[in-house]
């Protein structure tokens, strides 16, 4: 019985893996827009997703608006377009921030980039704030 129930366990996490592989390699073979990854809203200007800035680290990159900044906490709260590269949906969200970010130019209604990188504990921080429309 233990036997059986290994096999099916090994068979299962083999299925799993395969397909995690080939969403993979469809990804990157096909980018789609913010504008089309919300619906194609009129009010969202069509251009390609941006990609992880390290490779083979836990990263992605999203529009989003600021609602409030704590300096002290180190922490922001966002209203954060959809984020394809990990799955999430657009929404409203509080984050922590690296030591590296200067909070100072950070101010509530700003529309921003944020990079976010998914630290060692699994809970995702913001490593890069800049003005919407700027290159990273």
């Amino acid at each position: 019985m233990f036997r059986q129930t290994t096999r099916r366990l090994a068979l299962a996490a083999a299925v799993l893996a395969q397909a995690a592989c080939a969403n993979q390699q469809a990804m990157a073979v096909s980018r789609p827009t913010v504008a089309e990854d919300m619906g194609a809203s009129s009010r969202v200007p069509k251009r390609p997703l941006p990609l992880p800035v390290h490779d083979g680290r836990a990263d992605a990159h999203a529009m989003a608006v600021v609602n409030a900044v704590d300096p002290a906490k180190r922490t922001m709260n966002v209203s954060h377009e959809p984020i394809p590269a990990i799955g999430w949906p657009a929404m409203t969200m509080d984050f922590a921030v690296a030591p590296s970010v200067d909070l100072t130019a950070v101010k509530p209604g700003s529309r921003v980039n944020i990079a976010i990188e998914k630290g060692k504990n699994g809970i995702y921080e913001v490593h890069g704030v800049q003005p919407a429309g700027k290159a990273r």
